[in-house]
């Protein structure tokens, strides 16, 4: 199914790209309103080291929630390792016995 024509297919590149972007308006703004050179330099860094952070978080969230989905999805299995019962499975009975017993 197509996404709306509003949702990005991935929003966290579209929050990286903002992020750098504000990396380089923000030291610009403030050169321009005064600020020094190193201290605009500074703030363009910090806000690079944050950015990066930011999508290393991002990008961790959404490979797990990937996980869980894919472990959502496969069958449950017991402590034992063994898949949970099914229609078609049958049973494993330790005990040897049958359930009409």
């Amino acid at each position: 199914m197509p996404l709306p024509p509003d949702r990005s297919p991935d929003p966290v590149s579209d929050v990286v790209r903002w992020g750098a972007f504000s990396c380089a308006l923000v030291p610009l703004v403030l050169i321009t309103s005064g600020a020094p050179w190193l201290g605009a330099a500074g703030t363009a860094a910090g806000l690079a080291a944050v950015t990066c952070a930011c999508r290393a978080l991002l990008r961790h969230s959404e490979r797990t929630a990937a996980r869980i989905r894919v472990r959502a999805l496969r069958r449950p299995r017991d402590r034992s390792g063994y898949s949970a019962l099914t229609a078609h499975g049958g049973g494993h009975y330790r005990e040897r016995r049958t359930p009409v017993d």
